[in-house]
């Protein structure tokens, strides 16, 4: 681990800084708040997408499929989303991906209110959503670096990681719970759709963004992402991260979204509060590695300690397929997500200190791309997996053949190339970003 940027402190801690100091910046604090309102909307999205569709089709496959057709889109737009984010104003990107995905789930409110939602309905606007994300993730990813000075970098991300799980698995889920057992799916909907709105005004009050260096005369797109592939093949702790991720999330992430709910429903006949407390129980877990490394910063070998907890985090997965009770799934879940946010915090940095501000967008949305890639085939495998040998199996299964393949990659030589080196500074000093990566 290279040296703190403020006051040559050591190990990579934060001196004397603590997690809130990055809200000091204006224009930060504004999209740090449409972010948390968001995160809000989409911790409630993530129970109600769930239980709307087995309301609809009482099926593994039915959930599957509804994953695939929200996460083709993303893999179809992602590398067009990275260069267009480097290349326009991404606050302007942003928000048009915010106002495309807030009308999405609005729709989504509107058909489910009215009782006149059907399966395919749900698939169509959920590849709408994805198409969004594919827009709004690389450029989020490059934004911040124009907000904040590199010193702290480590905070933001800490800070990012502390807000992420309260909102997204904590609030989000267990708010999302209650609402669809009091009001329905179809009001908890249309609070997603309203946080949509939320980050769209933030953005809107954040100051105009400064004008970028002109792309070279000539430059096309099949250009920018050329630029962007060369520079994460020359560098293995970056091609070799994305790779892990994709098999990693290939094994692991479709029986994690599809039958964590349907074993909460089916095998324990739970309800939707159930399923938002066990995700609250992750956030929690978030919440706590977020502020301990906040506190404390990263350690000096940081992709090797990436890397372990990663490896432990996809092996929590096999803890869904052994619990017998809400509260073990909840324990579960808790250790997967705290050994993920150490881990993704370290990812971050790293990325954003060692990758030039210029490529950022493009490497973030190879990141993506690639990491996803194959979650579709991941979604498309669940369903007659777990039909042949059981959920429960699946799961196990998936957490700890994920676990071997994570900590394999760690082992390929020149992995750690960047642990202990410090980075020269890139274009102004205000390089770095303050989001999460979808790496395991």
């Amino acid at each position: 681990m290279h040296l703190s940027y403020e006051g040559g402190t050591h190990g990579g801690g934060f001196g004397r800084a603590r997690l809130l100091t990055p809200l000091r910046h204006r224009d930060f604090r504004l999209l740090w708040s449409g972010m948390c309102v968001s995160l809000l909307g989409d911790g409630i999205f993530l129970v109600a997408m769930a239980w709307q569709v087995y309301a609809l089709s009482n099926a593994p496959t039915a959930l599957a499929v509804v994953g695939i057709t929200m996460t083709v889109p993303t893999i179809a737009f992602l590398l067009l989303g990275g260069v267009v984010s480097d290349r326009l104003d991404r606050r302007r990107i942003m928000l048009a991906s915010d106002l495309v995905r807030g009308l999405a789930v609005g729709l989504l409110a509107l058909l489910s209110l009215t009782g006149a939602l059907e399966l395919w309905h749900v698939a169509a606007l959920a590849a709408v959503y994805g198409a969004g994300t594919a827009f709004f993730s690389p450029a989020f990813d490059a934004l911040v670096p124009e907000l904040l000075p590199a010193g702290e970098l480590a905070q933001a991300n800490a800070l990012d990681q502390f807000v992420r799980p309260i909102a997204l698995r904590l609030a989000g889920p267990a708010l999302g719970g209650v609402l669809i057992d009091v009001v329905g799916v179809g009001s908890a909907f249309a609070l997603d759709a309203a946080s949509f709105g939320v980050s769209a005004v933030a953005l809107l009050a954040m100051a105009p963004a400064p004008r970028r260096a002109a792309r070279a005369a000539g430059a096309s797109v099949t250009r920018d992402m050329r630029e962007g592939l060369r520079y994460v093949r020359s560098h293995v702790w970056l091609w070799a991260t994305f790779a892990s991720a994709a098999v990693a999330y290939l094994l692991f992430m479709g029986p994690a979204e599809v039958l964590l709910p349907y074993i909460i429903k089916n095998d324990l006949h739970g309800s939707a509060a159930d399923l938002g407390i066990v995700f609250a129980a992750g956030g929690i877990g978030s919440v706590g590695c977020a502020v301990v490394i906040g506190q404390r910063g990263l350690p000096r070998r940081d992709i090797t300690f990436m890397y372990l907890t990663w490896t432990l985090a996809t092996l929590a997965v096999a803890g869904y397929g052994l619990a017998s009770s809400v509260w073990q799934l909840m324990l579960a879940s808790l250790a997967f997500n705290a050994l993920e946010t150490a881990g993704t915090i370290v990812w971050a940095t790293a990325k954003q200190r060692h990758v030039p501000a210029a490529l950022l967008g493009r490497v973030s949305s190879l990141d993506w791309l690639i990491s996803i890639g194959l979650l579709p085939l991941s979604f498309a495998l669940t369903g007659p997996v777990s039909g042949a040998i059981g959920a429960q199996t699946t799961l196990i299964a998936a957490g700890l053949l994920g676990a071997v393949v994570t900590f394999g990659a760690l082992l390929l030589p020149g992995m750690r190339e960047v642990e202990g080196v410090r980075p020269e500074p890139i274009g102004r000093p205000a390089a770095v970003a303050a989001v999460v990566s979808p790496a395991p």
